[in-house]
């Protein structure tokens, strides 16, 4: 009997959200979710932290500058199982689509670099962070540890996602891959920083690894990418000319690339918001992989290898007796929100002892 393969329309986000606000945002991105699932899409991908917005502020001055910005991103920060975070998950299930959305996350006093997947019937299929923020990110964020490191099995295949330079961590990207990874959600936050002074911060470089990382994982490669409103610009450089230079509109670059790296649509500008598609069919995976698949035939485990730990780690644990028993903390306190595990998973990834 032959096999079926699954075959979707995917679409990715390019636009701006309403910087800072989080409710506003929110509304934007119903309205997205409902247009891309009109249009026929069974997976809708935003960009990283589009919720409520990245900061960029941190990238412009001193901390001390920065300050000003630092009560207002934490009050519109999303936390989970809030009426704000409901919303989304509603809109997935009113339009029957799976939304990822990047966002930055609230628990108590800190915040995460988050990406929530959330299934067509609204049910959560996964809520990661970024392993390691990048550079003056980490005056914002927290870190994930390497339960975030995961991929899950949905009626649209085995999904997966990471933020921005977590595709330049070679070990972390030969993880995803090793899990049998068919769609990767590659979030990105705008290519409009230092252009003409950080070559490495642009377009070129930045969707040059979303396509490697299609052409090594043999996966779709679904990478949103955000735009800087002319209303941002002038919330954060104001009039001043230095900081203007420093942070531009637009540096929207949406992509979405095939398992042989091709580029499956036509690009927008990037000055201009919108949504792009692509149509997914999960059986040319294998036509790429016959060729090289670098964590299966095309590896040399008796050379180099991996050691995955996805083991979460809770900042508090809870000692009940004065044995050696131990509770984890209530998970919507105190640790990272669960996850819908995997029974599949590869043996040589499951969790260290």
């Amino acid at each position: 009997m032959p096999v079926s393969h699954p075959k979707f329309r995917a679409a990715a986000i390019q636009a701006a959200p309403v910087f800072l606000d989080l409710d506003a945002s929110i509304d934007k991105a119903v309205r997205l979710i409902g247009e891309a699932a009109a249009n026929g899409a069974k997976l809708i991908a935003f960009p990283e932290t589009w919720l409520p917005g990245y900061p960029w502020f941190v990238w412009l001055d001193s901390p001390a500058w920065s300050m000003q910005f630092v009560q207002r991103y934490h009050d519109n920060s999303l936390v989970y199982g809030t009426p704000q975070a409901e919303r989304i998950a509603q809109a997935a299930r009113e339009h029957g689509i799976m939304v990822v959305m990047g966002l930055s996350e609230k628990q108590g006093g800190s915040l995460y670099m988050g990406q929530w997947i959330i299934d067509a019937d609204g049910i959560t299929v996964a809520r990661r962070r970024k392993l390691k923020p990048t550079h003056v990110e980490r005056t914002v964020f927290g870190e994930g540890d390497g339960s975030d490191l995961a991929v899950h099995a949905t009626a649209l295949g085995r999904i997966g996602a990471l933020c921005c330079w977590e595709h330049l961590q070679p070990l972390s990207k030969y993880a995803m891959y090793a899990q049998n990874e068919q769609v990767h959600v590659a979030a990105w936050p705008s290519f409009s920083l230092y252009r003409g002074g950080a070559y490495a911060l642009g377009h070129e470089v930045n969707n040059a690894a979303s396509r490697v990382y299609a052409v090594e994982g043999q996966c779709f490669v679904v990478a949103p990418c955000a735009t800087v409103s002319t209303e941002m610009v002038q919330m954060l450089c104001g009039d001043d000319p230095v900081k203007s230079q420093l942070l531009r509109a637009g540096g929207g670059f949406t992509t979405i690339y095939a398992p042989d790296g091709q580029l499956m649509h036509e690009p927008l500008p990037e000055d201009a918001e919108g949504i792009v598609y692509a149509e997914l069919d999960l059986g040319m995976i294998s036509l790429a992989k016959a060729a090289a698949d670098p964590a299966g035939h095309y590896a040399r485990p008796d050379v180099t290898r991996l050691l995955l730990d996805r083991t979460p780690r809770d900042r508090v644990v809870i000692r009940t007796s004065s044995t050696d028993d131990v509770n984890r903390a209530d998970d919507d306190a105190m640790s990272p929100a669960p996850q819908r595990n995997d029974l599949d998973e590869p043996p040589v990834l499951r969790r260290a002892a």
